[in-house]
């Protein structure tokens, strides 16, 4: 109610509201003040509500007094119920918990003015879940309320939460929620076996690695907490088998870890161990965590395959052994109750098969061709066996045939087959060491001998020398080797190896004498070297040989101006071309030559005859040369005469004339006689060359190569 001290009370006076809530919430009496709310108030809406107020003339609209503020504030009632905003809640806690294990704390809110009475005072109960669960009262807080709760029991429980405004009392308003509790696994369960016998039936025909079986142990746990590891316990049969675990559906997968034979052992027995991988201590006071059960196999006969005695067979037989032959064997056997009969064949895969044959009754297989070592040394195919009960079981193995060698290629000698010697060399001085080499297949401790043949064994120059370890020396015989004499020698070896039968062989070794230093270093095997001084170097020869290239190319060219001087000269000639007589334009010899020209030199019946080429024609070419023997007479030289008549008839280069043909002969020769010695009737080894290393330096090659040790070609080898 509003009121202003000039308001008598005759309606001079009107009050007017302005402000929050003015004409929608609230409104005014104009004439008493008074104030009223036109709709329902909620203070979780608006708590308060600011308004303005004044008095007015009603006459003049004049503000009789300011303008005044007031507040109104909505006095709280307890018209809100407490809620969960999060709900409804899910927690979970481990089995076996203890009294008064924590599980969640629930909250719920009341709209209500908490500074205002208990409207907003809330009290939490549980109205659903009760033993198992409790709450407190003020906090929310929920815990267990029984010990040793079991998932494997049960596993879900639904709590049913009130929480109650007025302090819980009698009035008060109340929200609910639901919490679901999951009670979580723990590893309080050993695995069990559902039986303490298992029994499975094996065919012995079972591969390695084959599964053969399935057993299970049950474990109420759940997660890695009821993971289980299967072990076979040591045994019977513990080493045939094996046992892993199959991680899906954790069973124990039982394994062949080798054949299995129903001939031989019919039943296996052994037992197996279920354990936990994951173990919880605190539940080690419950007992072993794992079981044993007995696992008990009966292998079924099948009817199998033969069965070869070896795994692999390796035979051996000597290159060139006559075709049928037989070398060896192969057996199988049929292990089968019934034992049926066993047919032998080779697996024909290539053309090497075809070398060998085998029975078919008694597996023995023969050389169906000749064998060769040099060619292949080793054979290797399958042999198939099958029963004649049933042919399509077949079992194979492995047959390796070694080609033994014999001895049919005698040795030889390795390379080199040259080898050089030096002219200085020295008698005992070991000049090559030679080795064999034979193409046969050489046993352990096979060896070679060296020595001379029977024809070179007396002669002086080399020998051989077995060392005895398939290695031999060539060593010379001699003081010094002359190149000049003798470039090249032959020497035979005979190599022989020590196999049966004995192989030998004669093999020529090629020795060169070669021009050493002192240090017996080579520098040169060439003939040609013989003639060339010692001490040029390789530059200095060339340069030599460069000279004298000049020198004949200057010669050669100085000959040809010569020639075609001459003939200018001749086909110059004014004269009647049918003289018998021809101008040459030559120089005498002088006083001394009385022999010119002279005819009666044809008569002289020791010249030689020498045949010159006509002057008188154009010398194209050289034709019918020849040398005649000295005539001895007079008739001789009349023959002579013809002959060369005839000659020069029948020469398609003569012209069509008589000319003069002179025929000079040489002379009686020199008062001094000649100095050649290839008519003397001494030979070189009646010389004494002594004298030429008395006649100084110029004469040191001739000395040198006539003062060297006489040659004797019955010491060559």
């Amino acid at each position: 109610k509003l009121h202003s001290d000039l308001d008598k009370g005759v309606g001079t006076v009107k009050y007017t509201l302005s402000g929050d809530g003015a004409g929608t919430v609230f409104t005014i009496d104009e004439t008493t003040g008074d104030i009223h709310a036109i709709r329902s108030l909620d203070r979780e809406e608006k708590p308060f509500y600011t308004l303005r107020a004044q008095a007015v003339d009603v006459d003049t609209k004049k503000p009789l007094e300011p303008e005044s503020e007031f507040i109104i504030k909505v006095q709280d009632i307890n018209d809100n119920e407490p809620k969960f905003l999060d709900g409804p809640y899910v927690a979970s806690v481990p089995e076996m918990s203890p009294v008064g294990a924590y599980v969640l704390q629930v909250k719920a809110t009341d709209a209500d003015d908490p500074t205002y009475g208990n409207s907003a005072r809330v009290v939490y109960s549980i109205l659903q879940g009760q033993p198992y669960f409790s709450i407190d009262p003020k906090t929310g807080v929920i815990r267990t309320a029984l010990p040793n709760m079991d998932r494997e029991v049960k596993e879900q429980y639904q709590v049913l939460i009130q929480a109650k405004d007025m302090g819980g009392q009698l009035g008060g308003l109340a929200g609910t929620t639901t919490v679901n509790i999951t009670l979580t696994d723990v590893n309080d369960n050993p695995p069990r076996f559902p039986k303490s016998i298992f029994h499975l039936k094996v065919p012995e025909t079972s591969h390695v690695g084959s599964a053969i079986g399935r057993i299970r142990a049950v474990d109420p746990d759940s997660g890695k907490n009821a993971e289980i590891e299967y072990n076979i316990v040591p045994g019977d049969g513990g080493n045939l088998f094996d046992i892993t675990t199959d991680e899906y559906t954790q069973e124990g997968v039982i394994k062949l870890k080798k054949p299995l034979d129903f001939e031989t052992k019919k039943a296996y027995t052994f037992k197996v161990e279920a354990s936990n991988l994951h173990l919880d201590h605190r539940f080690h006071s419950v007992g072993p965590f794992k079981d044993t059960a007995t696992v008990k196999i009966n292998v079924l006969d099948m009817d199998e395959p033969p069965v070869f005695s070896k795994p692999m067979y390796t035979m051996e037989v000597y290159e060139d052994t006559p075709v049928g032959t037989i070398i060896g064997a192969v057996t199988a056997q049929d292990l089968d109750a019934g034992s049926s009969s066993v047919r032998y064949f080779m697996d024909w895969k290539n053309d090497v098969d075809s070398y060998f044959t085998i029975d078919a009754t008694e597996g023995t297989i023969a050389t169906n061709e000749l064998l060769d070592r040099e060619s292949t040394a080793q054979y290797n195919f399958s042999i198939i066996a099958s029963k004649v009960s049933n042919p399509l079981l077949t079992s194979k193995v492995n047959v390796i045939i070694n080609v033994l060698d014999v001895n049919e290629f005698p040795p030889e000698i390795s390379v080199p087959y040259e080898t050089s010697v030096c002219e200085n060399a020295k008698p005992g001085q070991v000049i090559q060491t030679i080795t064999a080499a034979d193409k046969d297949l050489s046993p352990a401790g096979q060896r070679f001998s060296f020595k001379l043949s029977s024809e070179a064994s007396n002669k002086p120059n080399f020998t051989v020398h077995d060392y005895r370890n398939n290695t031999a020396g060539i060593e010379t015989r001699r003081n010094g080797y002359s190149r000049r004499q003798q470039e090249l020698y032959f020497l035979p070896v005979v190599i022989e190896d020590s196999s049966y039968p004995v192989q030998s062989s004669t093999n020529t070794l090629t020795i060169r004498v070669c021009r050493c230093d002192s240090d017996g270093t080579i520098q040169s095997c060439n003939v040609e070297a013989i003639f060339l001084p010692v001490g040029l170097s390789t530059g200095a020869l060339i340069a030599i040989l460069l000279c004298i290239v000049i020198l004949l190319v200057i010669v050669v060219l100085y000959v040809a101006l010569r020639r075609q001087k001459k003939k200018d000269t001749l086909m110059t000639s004014k004269e009647d071309i049918r003289d018998n007589v021809i101008h040459y334009d030559d120089e005498g010899g002088g006083e001394e030559d009385t022999q010119a020209f002279d005819i009666g030199a044809l008569r002289n019946p020791k010249v030689i005859e020498d045949n010159k080429i006509r002057r008188d024609i154009k010398p194209d070419t050289l034709r019918f040369t020849r040398h005649r023997p000295p005539a001895e007479d007079n008739t001789d030289i009349r023959d002579f005469i013809n002959q060369r008549l005839k000659e020069n008839d029948v020469d398609p280069s003569a012209p069509p004339y008589d000319s003069l043909a002179t025929y000079a002969y040489e002379g009686n020769g020199s008062v001094a006689e000649s100095l050649s010695s290839i008519d003397s009737l001494t030979t070189e080894a009646d010389q004494d060359y002594d004298y030429l290393s008395d006649w100084g330096p110029r004469f040191k090659i001739l000395a040198d190569m006539f003062g060297e040790e006489s040659y004797n070609p019955d010491k060559v080898t």
